[in-house]
């Protein structure tokens, strides 16, 4: 037992939130619930977000391809930094989705080679990487 090691840190498939209802709405949402139409209110709530984002697909896809940003999940590793240092280029990286910053990158790397990060959705860094970038953060 004393050879039990971790292997990786899980890192979460999304991200959580918290959204204010009236009771009304709240009241309806737990009818369809019961009757069966959803398992439970969350089930409902991306159901209906996911409607919604459907319903503007083709505004969110424009305004993707006019800011230039990726889409989904980005990670930055600490050898593509050091590529970019190397050929004296700075990121500035729009992501709408999950942007990564390996663990093993450094404040003084990502200094060097992030120029800014823009996310819509969740960045996952170390609190030394977010520290140092922390006025280059949108």
């Amino acid at each position: 037992m004393a050879e039990i090691r971790q292997l990786r840190d899980k890192q979460p498939e999304n991200e959580k939130i918290t959204i204010n209802l009236g009771f009304v709405d709240l009241g309806r949402i737990d009818l369809l619930v019961q009757e069966g139409f959803y398992s439970n209110r969350s089930d409902f709530i991306r159901t209906a977000i996911r409607k919604q984002l459907d319903t503007h697909g083709e505004a969110v896809d424009r305004s993707i391809e006019r800011h230039t940003m990726e889409l989904g999940l980005r990670d930055f590793s600490r050898a593509e930094l050091e590529q970019h240092r190397a050929a004296g280029e700075v990121l500035h990286i729009k992501v709408v989705g999950l942007a990564r910053i390996g663990s093993d990158v450094t404040p003084d790397l990502a200094l060097a080679t992030i120029g800014s990060i823009t996310v819509l959705g969740s960045l996952q860094a170390s609190a030394d990487i977010k520290k140092a970038l922390a006025d280059r953060i949108q």
